[in-house]
């Protein structure tokens, strides 16, 4: 895509604090509808349709990337920032950074990492006892 490496685009970083609100242990990506159906439930007013699209489209990259490449135990969640909301995606492979495609043809895919970066005004991982956490903060 861009002459950036993974690192650069996908940084090793914390995410801002953010109390719990909402959360989903999973296990299969055939779980991933339940998902967005909540999330367009709650964010269901119509100022809020521009944010809620983006916040789904970015939950269910990070959530699909974490079933089909993280493995072990899957948990998402998504938690309200002052102005923002952040989207935080924990899976059981702490030694495998996100890695969005570098110099691939669009056609080949792999470029959610890509989109979800161009759609947060923050992004990041990090690496815990329980696993790797992907995160992004998406704001209205």
């Amino acid at each position: 895509m861009t002459g950036e490496t993974a690192g650069q685009l996908w940084p090793s970083a914390r995410p801002p604090r953010a109390p719990d609100r909402f959360a989903w242990d999973l296990e299969s990506i055939a779980e991933l509808p339940v998902v967005r159906a909540e999330v367009r439930a709650h964010l269901n007013g119509p100022q809020q349709a521009d944010l809620r699209d983006r916040l789904v489209l970015a939950l269910d990259e990070m959530a699909s990337n974490a079933l089909r490449h993280g493995g072990g135990r899957v948990r998402a969640t998504v938690r309200p920032l002052a102005d923002a909301w952040l989207i935080e995606v924990r899976d059981g492979a702490p030694d495998t950074p996100p890695t969005p495609a570098v110099n691939r043809d669009p056609s080949e895919g792999g470029l959610g990492l890509y989109l979800i970066a161009e759609l947060a005004t923050e992004h990041g991982w990090y690496v815990t006892a329980d696993g790797k956490h992907v995160w992004a903060v998406l704001a209205p």
